[in-house]
């Protein structure tokens, strides 16, 4: 292994307390990121949703404000250690679209994911009727959708519905409406997430797995590499088996965003510069 560099890579996707599903604090993310070897996190904390749409999941919107003072309070603390930014995780259902432009204008953000939860209930309540493959044909519709608003800079694990029911979950049966989504989502421009945090779930793989990553490497989708974290210990969690799937997939770059911009690295160096546990 070539020896480490210098710190270059962001975890790009980490929650906070608000959410009411994590636990650690900011700062305590931020100091396990420079631990390994990564130069900064991005937090994209759930977004709130209208009506107190699956609210204990989420921050309130009341809280919003106190979500950003909270990021730019552990910035303040560790700018001579780590780079903190702020960014968001934002939902996707149709109709949510300008709740979530309104929102996305009230702070500065870095990174914004663009997520659809199809466990969550009123979104199940409202698309699913029993059929698990009809479902998931909805899961990859909206997906398509959520890219083509604008709203979002990266797609996050964006084959999530795998894990509703993994006995229903059947690849080359679903491939076809995939590639059809992969097809809208690459003519966006716009990134997807590879989310490490899928090895802990129901099926247990990567978001996206490496069959769905190799078609989105055919069509030129760029990646962001995420661990979900929702504790302190998984901030970069697994992030070199993650580099190393990317690499089987075809992929030569990684990215990330800062400012809504997408940087680009080279696998390699990205690889080289991490602190493994």
């Amino acid at each position: 292994m070539s020896a480490p560099t210098e710190p270059v890579l962001y975890e790009s996707h980490a929650h906070t307390l608000l959410c009411k599903h994590a636990t650690g604090t900011p700062v305590e993310y931020a100091e396990q990121a420079a631990a390994r070897g990564l130069r900064g996190i991005v937090f994209t904390c759930h977004s709130p949703l209208p009506d107190g749409h699956s609210s204990q999941w989420r921050m309130e919107i009341d809280q919003f404000e106190t979500y950003v003072d909270l990021i730019a309070d552990a910035r303040a603390k560790l700018e001579e250690k780590v780079d903190i930014r702020l960014g968001l995780e934002s939902d996707y259902f149709p109709g949510i679209e300008s709740w979530i432009e309104a929102l996305h204008r009230r702070a500065p953000l870095h990174h914004v994911l663009g997520s659809v939860h199809m466990q969550m209930l009123p979104y199940r309540q409202r698309y699913f009727n029993g059929d698990y493959f009809a479902y998931q044909q909805t899961y990859f519709t909206h997906l398509a959708e959520a890219a083509e608003t604008g709203l979002y800079d990266t797609l996050a694990h964006p084959d999530l519905v795998k894990n509703e029911s993994p006995a229903e979950w059947q690849f080359a049966r679903i491939q076809p409406f995939i590639e059809r989504a992969l097809d809208r989502i690459a003519a966006t421009g716009g990134a997807m997430e590879l989310n490490t945090s899928g090895l802990n779930k129901a099926l247990p793989e990567m978001n996206p797995g490496p069959l769905m990553l190799r078609l989105m490497r055919a069509r030129g989708i760029p990646v962001v590499v995420g661990a979900d974290a929702h504790s302190t210990d998984r901030v970069g969690d697994r992030f070199e088996q993650a580099l190393g799937l990317l690499e089987a997939a075809g992929y030569g770059e990684v990215s990330y965003f800062l400012e809504r911009r997408r940087h680009t690295l080279p696998i390699a160096v990205a690889k080289a510069s991490l602190k493994i546990p």
